[in-house]
């Protein structure tokens, strides 16, 4: 039970589901209480066994709850554990005090609407946070779950229900920031009073001062559209405000085409700027469905690692989630297996074959080129990613909206020295449950890794597969 005569501004009742998705979350309410009914420490011991995320999530919570119980009796579990944790200390100031963890120890009465089965865990989640309620007056009772559905019951029951907000990276998937920015058509009147410009091997730069250098920051793509048309890519950002800004390449035109591919809009330009760019070894590229992601990726790995011989080999994983109901257990190796999910590389790849030696040439030509970038290409599941180091490797992570932080994490944190890494992904197309636009693991590194020197980002906005393409993506 609860001590009333302790003030705190909430009490927080986690269900199961926040927990198998962040086990840290108890470390993540601050000063607040947390109470969890038993039913969620059954919930959590059904679901220890395997080797997924979630279960590995199960048992670092579970360790978590042990580690605070340590030389617990009953008095200390019904007067609330103190919830201390480094976690604690990133996450409050050093004025508050930290908040309690309280566990079930005995029955509370409640009675659930008509209908309504009592035996189903989450009806006796919501009938504890009832019980809870109604017993104490003093603060808040809030119920914390990932589950839409069990919010909305708790919603109708009267009771306050939140989704839980701790790995939001952001309030609104539009204040994401595209990569790009358009420079107003007087920018040269108010930036080019001290310009400098420079030449070095063969490349433009200028150094910019003025107002609009504050809101910039490495990497960070500019363009300026009227008489004089101006593309660049911000390269450093001085103490002073200064901004040095080098000129981009045009890879829309011929001269410029990567393994026969030329970029057919602006945002495709940029891409290709930075993912042909030795210096940046992360690059994540946003986009709808046909804006062309995955053919301009491949084709910069393609050129970078059979031509420029800058990349030992090209590595392609993702999220296998299917779209409608699972074909079941697949036979063969682990490239085997993960061919089935692997249709837009072999769609593209199909495109490049034909552009770069073996086009028009139909037979034995097209066949030695099929073969000779599929011996390049590696496909690999990201089941087996844990432990890897991947050195002078170019790897390719397609659907990254469907992994979490911590997946994202862990993929990143394999690159070994000489490897680039580049993640695709649409954040309106996400198939994984528990995970929104704004808790995306894509959404998150995309958010991170902003103004970092070695880092890029770009959105592409225009879908470029087809007429018929274009237009679903925009009345569907």
């Amino acid at each position: 039970m609860i001590n009333n005569t302790r003030q705190r501004k909430c009490l927080f009742v986690l269900d199961t589901n926040v927990l198998m998705h962040d086990p840290t979350s108890i470390f993540r309410f601050m000063e607040h209480d947390i109470y969890l009914p038993m039913v969620v420490i059954e919930e959590l011991d059904n679901g220890k066994k395997g080797t997924s995320e979630t279960a590995r999530n199960v048992r670092q919570a579970s360790r978590f709850l042990d580690e605070l119980l340590q030389d617990a009796d009953l008095e200390n579990i019904n007067q609330g554990l103190l919830i201390e944790s480094p976690l604690m200390s990133k996450n409050r100031t050093m004025t508050t005090e930290p908040g309690r963890l309280f566990l079930q120890t005995e029955i509370e009465n409640y009675e659930l609407p008509t209908g309504m089965p009592g035996g189903r865990p989450d009806n006796q989640i919501l009938g504890i946070t009832l019980a809870l309620r109604q017993r104490i007056k003093d603060r808040d009772v809030i119920l914390v779950s990932k589950d839409i559905n069990l919010r909305i019951k708790a919603t109708a029951m009267g009771l306050k229900a939140e989704d839980y907000h701790n790995d939001q990276v952001l309030d609104d998937v539009s204040l994401l920031h595209s990569g790009i920015v358009q420079l107003p058509d007087d920018f040269w009147e108010s930036h080019g009073k001290a310009l400098e410009s420079w030449q070095e091997e063969g490349r433009a730069f200028y150094r910019i001062n003025g107002p609009q250098t504050a809101d910039w920051y490495v990497n960070l793509a500019l363009y300026l559209d009227g008489p004089s048309p101006f593309s660049g890519i911000v390269r450093a950002i001085d103490g002073d405000g200064s901004a040095i800004v080098e000129s981009a390449l045009n890879f829309q035109h011929e001269r410029q085409s990567v393994w026969g591919i030329t970029a057919r809009n602006r945002e495709q330009s940029f891409a290709l700027n930075h993912l042909m760019d030795p210096d940046v070894d992360f690059v994540t590229l946003l986009g709808q469905a046909g804006t062309g992601k995955t053919l301009i990726t491949l084709a910069a790995a393609l050129v970078q690692t059979l031509d420029k011989n800058r990349y030992s080999e090209i590595i392609m994983t993702r999220v296998t989630i299917p779209v409608g109901e699972d074909i079941g257990f697949l036979p063969g190796t682990e490239e085997e297996k993960m061919t089935p999910w692997m249709g837009a590389l072999m769609d593209n790849l199909e495109v490049l074959s034909k552009t770069e030696g073996a086009g028009g040439n139909g037979g034995w030509e097209r066949a030695a080129t099929n073969d000779l970038l599929r011996s390049r290409i590696k496909i690999r599941s990201l089941n087996f990613m844990r432990g890897r180091t991947f050195q002078n490797k170019f790897v390719i992570i397609d659907e990254a909206q469907n992994l979490t932080a911590k997946q994202m994490r862990t993929l990143i944190t394999r690159a070994g020295p000489g490897t680039k890494m580049v993640c695709l992904g649409n954040v309106a197309q996400i198939d994984t449950p528990y995970l929104t636009e704004t808790t995306s693991g894509l959404t998150f590194v995309v958010d991170r890794f902003k103004g970092w020197p070695h880092g890029a980002h770009i959105t592409l906005a225009r879908g470029e597969r087809s007429r018929l393409a274009e237009h679903a993506a925009e009345v569907l």
